[in-house]
C-alpha cells in the first residue's frame, strides 16, 4: 500500500481515524551510532530507540548531535558506526528516497523546499500524480489542498514557495511530510517559524498521527511546549547519550540541566544596559502600499526596542523596508537627527544599519565559505591591502578575534559556515557587523532554532551591545523573549503600529491585545504608552 501511496502521490487514506495499535512496540532503535566528520566527532556511541504511536523527543544544544543522528536514521548520512533497527531488521539507507520508501521521512529544520515550484509541485516533487506520461495537475492540487486542509492553512497550492513566508514554507514542509504516509516522522523544530495558533493546529495533526500508530521524534529548543505532545525524551550532550525518561517524570530545568551540563538559573541575562533619552533613530510615515501604512517610531541610544505582532503583521516587511531590501512608498528615515535617503542594503549598511534576517542561511551568510570570510563579508574593503586584494593573513587575525570575543565554537576560522550550528551561525553574523561598526542592529528573530544555552549567548551579547550605545530593534515571536529583554515594545498589526509600550509596565495579554488590533477603535488610532 505504501509503495503504490508513494509511487501514485496519493494522500494517506485514513490518518483521521486508528490504522495502528499504539503500545509498547519498539519500531526503530539505534546502538552506539557514531559519525565523524573532519575535525569533529558529531556522534560519540550514541543509543535511541523509538515505539510506535509515541512521540519522542531529543534534547540537546546546538552541537550535541540531534540533526546528525536524525540524518542517519533517513538515508543523508551514513554512519560509521553502530547499528540501525527497523521494524525489527538490520538496517541502513543509502538515500532519503529509499528511508522514505521504507517509511521514514524527515521535516529539516533547514527547509528543503525549491522555491520557483508551486506548492503543490513542492508537495509531491518527484511523486507527481500523472495521466499517462503527463502530470495531472487537477488531482496535484487537490491532493495538495487535502494535506494543507488538514494542519488547517489557507496558501493556494498554486503560488510559488519563494514568494511565502519562512512559516508559510514550514507548514508547507510539514504539508510535504504528511503526504508521504510514514511510520516514522522526524520533526526537527518544526514550530521554529509558527505561530500560536499554527502551533496548535500542528499539535492536533501530531496527536492524528500518535492514534493512527505513527512513532514521532521530535527536536525542539521550545522545550516548555513539549508537555502537551511528548512521551518520552532523550538527551545528548557533546555528540554522547545522557539519558532516556519519561517526559512526565521530569522537569524543564532537570532536562536543560542535563543538556548543558549545569543548571542554567536565569533565562535572560540581568540588563546592564540604561537606554538614555537620545534618540538615535527615527521612522516616520513609512508606508508600502498593500504591506503597511504609517509606520513610526523611535530608538534611543541603548535600547533593546521589541518588534511584535502575528504572522503577517509587517514587523519583518518593515525592517527589511528599512534596510533596503525592499522598497518604500513614503516615509522618513532619520538618523541622530539627519534624513537618509535608502535605496539599497548597499546605502544602508554606508549608513551603520545592519539587519540580521530571520533566515540565517539564505541572507546572512554566505554558507559554503569559510567562517573568516563571513566574518569580513560586510567589510571587504576593511581587509584589503593597497591594490585592492584581500590581505588573507589580515581577514583570518580578524575572524580570530571575533571567534574569541563572541565564543564561537569552531574548529578553525577555515572551517565553512554551513558545518557550524545554527547558534554560532546567528554569532558570526553578528561579528561580520560589529566588524562593519555598525550603529542600528536590526535582529529578526535571533534565536529561531538554536538551544537555550546559545540563546542565553545571544541575549548576553545583545545587552552587551547595547551597553555600548548601540541601538537594537529585536523582532520575534516569543513573547517571554520580549518582555525578557527590551526596554520597549512596538506592536504591530496587519501592517500598522497599534501601540508602543514600557515592557516593565505591560504583559503578553497587553501585547496580544494590541496584536491583534483591539486598540485600533473607530478612529484607527494607536495607543503610544511607551513613546517619548
Amino acid at each position: 500500500m505504501r509503495d503504490s501511496a508513494v509511487r501514485d502521490g496519493a494522500l494517506p487514506p485514513g490518518r483521521d481515524t486508528p490504522l495502528r495499535p499504539a503500545g509498547d512496540e519498539v519500531i526503530l532503535r539505534l546502538e552506539n551510532v557514531t559519525k565523524e566528520f573532519p575535525g569533529v566527532l558529531a556522534l560519540n556511541q550514541v543509543r535511541f530507540d523509538l515505539r510506535r504511536g509515541e512521540v519522542h523527543a531529543v534534547c540537546g544544544e546546538n552541537g550535541a548531535g540531534k540533526s546528525t543522528l536524525m540524518k542517519i536514521i533517513s538515508g543523508l548520512y551514513q554512519p560509521d558506526g553502530g547499528e540501525i533497527v527497523y521494524k525489527g531488521e538490520a538496517r541502513r539507507f543509502a538515500s532519503s528516497r529509499e528511508a522514505e520508501a521504507a517509511g521514514i521521512t524527515i521535516i529539516h529544520q533547514e527547509l528543503n523546499l525549491v522555491p520557483h515550484l508551486s506548492v503543490a509541485e513542492n508537495i509531491y516533487l518527484a511523486r507527481e500524480p500523472r495521466r499517462g506520461p503527463f502530470v495531472d495537475r487537477k488531482r496535484l492540487r487537490a491532493d495538495s489542498r487535502r494535506c494543507l486542509d488538514r494542519l488547517g492553512v489557507d496558501i493556494d497550492p498554486d503560488r510559488p514557495v519563494g514568494r511565502l513566508s519562512v512559516a508559510q514554507r514550514q507548514m508547507v514542509e510539514i504539508a510535504k511530510a504528511l503526504s508521504l504516509d510514514a511510520d516514522v516522522l522526524i520533526m526537527d523544530e518544526p514550530t521554529s517559524s509558527l505561530t500560536e495558533s499554527e502551533t496548535r493546529l500542528l499539535f492536533q495533526v501530531i496527536r492524528e498521527l500518535k492514534r493512527a500508530g505513527v512513532g514521532i521524534v521530535y527536536i525542539s529548543h521550545r522545550l516548555d511546549e513539549m508537555a502537551g505532545i511528548v512521551d518520552r525524551v532523550t538527551v545528548l550532550r557533546d555528540g554522547r547519550y545522557v539519558s532516556t525518561d519519561d517526559f512526565a517524570s521530569t522537569s524543564v530545568d532537570e532536562i536543560v540541566a542535563r543538556m548543558v551540563g549545569r543548571s542554567l538559573e536565569e533565562k535572560f541575562p540581568g540588563r546592564t544596559a540604561v537606554p538614555t533619552g537620545e534618540v538615535i533613530f527615527a521612522v516616520e510615515g513609512l508606508t508600502r502600499r498593500g504591506v503597511f501604512h504609517d509606520v513610526g517610531f523611535t530608538l534611543r541610544r541603548g535600547e533593546i526596542l521589541g518588534f511584535a505582532g502575528l504572522m503577517g503583521s509587517g514587523r519583518t516587511e518593515v525592517a527589511r523596508a528599512i534596510f533596503g531590501a525592499d522598497p518604500l512608498d513614503s516615509g522618513t528615515i532619520r538618523l541622530a537627527g539627519r534624513a537618509l535617503t535608502i535605496r539599497s542594503p548597499r546605502d544602508a549598511i554606508a549608513e551603520g544599519i545592519a539587519y540580521l534576517s530571520e533566515d540565517r542561511k539564505s541572507d546572512g551568510l554566505a554558507i559554503k565559505m569559510p567562517v573568516a570570510a563571513n566574518m569580513t563579508l560586510a567589510a571587504a574593503g576593511k581587509v584589503a591591502n593597497r591594490l585592492g586584494f584581500l590581505d588573507f593573513d589580515q581577514e583570518i587575525s580578524v575572524a580570530q578575534r571575533y571567534v574569541q570575543m563572541l565564543n564561537i565554537r569552531t574548529p578553525t576560522v577555515h572551517q565553512p559556515a554551513r558545518l557550524l550550528s545554527g547558534g554560532n551561525q546567528q554569532k558570526i553574523i553578528i561579528g561580520k557587523w560589529l566588524f562593519r561598526q555598525s550603529r542600528i542592529m536590526i535582529f529578526d528573530e535571533p534565536t529561531r532554532g538554536i538551544d537555550v544555552g546559545a540563546k542565553l549567548a545571544i541575549y548576553t551579547i545583545m545587552d552587551e551591545l547595547a551597553a555600548q550605545g548601540i541601538g537594537i530593534v529585536l523582532i520575534s515571536s516569543e513573547l517571554p523573549e520580549i518582555l525578557g529583554l527590551t526596554d520597549r515594545v512596538v506592536v504591530f498589526h496587519e501592517g500598522r503600529v497599534t501601540g508602543v509600550l514600557t515592557t516593565r509596565e505591560t504583559s503578553q495579554e497587553e501585547i496580544m491585545h494590541y496584536a491583534s488590533g483591539h486598540s485600533l477603535g473607530t478612529a484607527g488610532r494607536a495607543a503610544h504608552r511607551g513613546s517619548p
